[in-house]
């Protein structure tokens, strides 16, 4: 069976990452192929590495409060570059309160102080892994 293939970024002038390292470690022991590219990526860094590594999710951690700003550009680039079968997933400090505008955007799932079990099930889900 082919693995699942995340991309983990962070974007912008985020330097916390501690959480998404600790994700890409415990999906990686799930099964899951992670790729993280760190810290102070842009969104066209991002979506350049998610087609050079043909990745099946984009999940970007937000800790710095720029969600609203960065996710649509990286909707926008996921768009220009014909990334419409990749899912883009976000988690960090997001109020809830921009949950529904971020689902606009093209976000399918938002994870908030989620812990890795619930991303874990959520992708198993998505991917049809047992």
């Amino acid at each position: 069976m082919k693995k699942t293939r995340i991309l983990l970024s962070k974007v912008g002038l985020d330097g916390h990452d501690r959480g998404v390292k600790v994700l890409a470690a415990l999906l990686m022991k799930e099964g899951f192929e992670v790729t993280y590219l760190g810290l102070y990526n842009t969104p066209e860094m991002v979506v350049a590495s998610a087609l050079e590594e043909d990745v099946d999710v984009i999940g970007i951690s937000f800790l710095s409060g720029e969600h609203l700003t960065l996710t649509p550009k990286i909707v926008a680039e996921m768009k220009k570059q014909g990334l419409k079968d990749v899912l883009l997933i976000v988690g960090g400090i997001i109020p809830a309160v921009d949950e529904e505008e971020l689902l606009k955007m093209g976000v399918e799932k938002i994870f908030r102080g989620s812990l890795v079990g619930e991303v874990v099930a959520y992708l198993n889900q998505c991917f049809a892994r047992a």
